[in-house]
């Protein structure tokens, strides 16, 4: 489901460069080719964090239990019907976010902390708070 959501976010690439603003993923883990495999999806730079500093000092999960949730079935089956396959190595039990941050003392414009599989952040609201980063922050031709 995570592949569905970065293509969804690299859709927005165009608008993001416009607004000089770039589009970056982190993950938590490399086995196999799981990141050659998920560049086709994504068209940021793509960093890996195995010490999972930027998951904060407790990571959030969820575990078994959260295949029993009606949501997480839909979200499935919406990637499905989407074309979208995730894999199956590694550890999937730590949900995910979104983040928008403004330079310097803007910090965080926006944060979109999964809350089940599947827990997609809406385009619409990275615009607007990609909007509301500060223009004297922004190459002048952004002006």
């Amino acid at each position: 489901m995570c592949r569905e959501e970065a293509a969804e976010l690299s859709s927005l690439r165009p608008q993001l460069d416009a607004f000089g603003v770039p589009l970056y993923a982190v993950v938590k883990e490399n086995i196999g080719m799981e990141i050659k495999n998920f560049k086709p999806y994504f068209n940021g730079e793509i960093f890996l964090d195995e010490k999972r500093g930027f998951y904060g000092p407790r990571e959030r999960r969820m575990g078994l239990s959260g295949f029993l949730r009606a949501g997480v079935w839909r979200s499935g089956w919406r990637a499905f019907q989407n074309g979208y396959w995730g894999n199956v190595w590694g550890e999937g039990f730590v949900l995910g976010g979104v983040y928008v941050i403004g330079p310097r003392h803007q910090g965080v414009l926006l944060e979109h902390r999964e809350m089940e599989f599947g827990d997609k952040v809406k385009a619409s609201d990275v615009i607007q708070a990609v909007k509301r980063i500060q223009t004297e922050f922004l190459p002048l031709r952004l002006r």
